[in-house]
């Protein structure tokens, strides 16, 4: 099978206290002035919004028919230890009406496909919570 690249996301960045960020495609536009930690959540936004399409992808794969608006509040730590940094994830999933146990079969199915999760798996510690 042949790798196909499905989009790429271009952005350009800029530091200090009148740093910001903007996408090739005009879609983001933000300020990022130091030393505010948005890249924290921007991780998180980005990381979230894939995780919710894994989600709807394992529902679909198991012919589960989701609930309207699936949510997830995604929450990244950044540690230090030892003048190390780290980052630490927890993931509050809302999948309202469906069984329990099919709900966490999806979400720990959605961590199989969502390209964040492998892309940091192993190196971040991730709580997924349903709420």
């Amino acid at each position: 099978m042949t790798e196909k690249v499905l989009f790429t996301g271009k952005t350009h960045n800029t530091g200090g206290r009148d740093g910001g960020t903007r996408s090739s495609d005009g879609m983001l536009d933000l300020r990022l002035a130091q030393p505010h930690p948005a890249a924290e959540n921007l991780f998180g936004a980005a990381w979230s919004a894939c995780y919710i399409g894994a989600i709807e992808l394992a529902a679909l794969q198991r012919k589960v028919k989701l609930p309207a608006g699936p949510a997830v509040d995604a929450e990244i730590d950044l540690n230090a230890l030892d003048g190390s940094y780290f980052l630490r994830a927890r993931f509050n999933v809302s999948l309202p009406g469906l069984d329990r146990d099919v709900a966490h079969a999806i979400i720990h199915a959605a961590h199989e496909i969502c390209p964040y999760s492998k892309a940091t798996r192993g190196n971040i510690d991730v709580e997924t919570n349903l709420v």
